[in-house]
C-alpha cells in the first residue's frame, strides 16, 4: 500500500510511516487524525478508500 500511495502522491507526500503493532490494529492516520481503524471496523481499507480518505479535508 505505501508504494501505491508514493506513486499516487509523489512529492506531494512530506511524510509517510509504516509502524510495525500487533493485536488487529491497522490504522490510518493523517496529521495526526484518525482517518480508519481496522479494529473498530473489523476489516481493512480498501486502496480506494484510503485515497479517498486522505483526499477529503481534515
Amino acid at each position: 500500500m505505501a508504494s501505491e500511495l508514493l506513486n499516487k502522491y509523489g512529492n506531494a507526500v512530506s511524510s509517510l510511516a509504516l509502524i510495525p503493532s500487533g493485536g488487529g490494529v491497522f490504522e490510518v492516520t493523517k496529521n495526526e487524525n484518525l482517518l480508519f481503524s481496522k479494529k473498530s471496523k473489523g476489516r481493512f481499507p480498501e486502496l480506494d478508500e484510503v485515497f479517498e480518505l486522505l483526499e477529503k479535508p481534515v
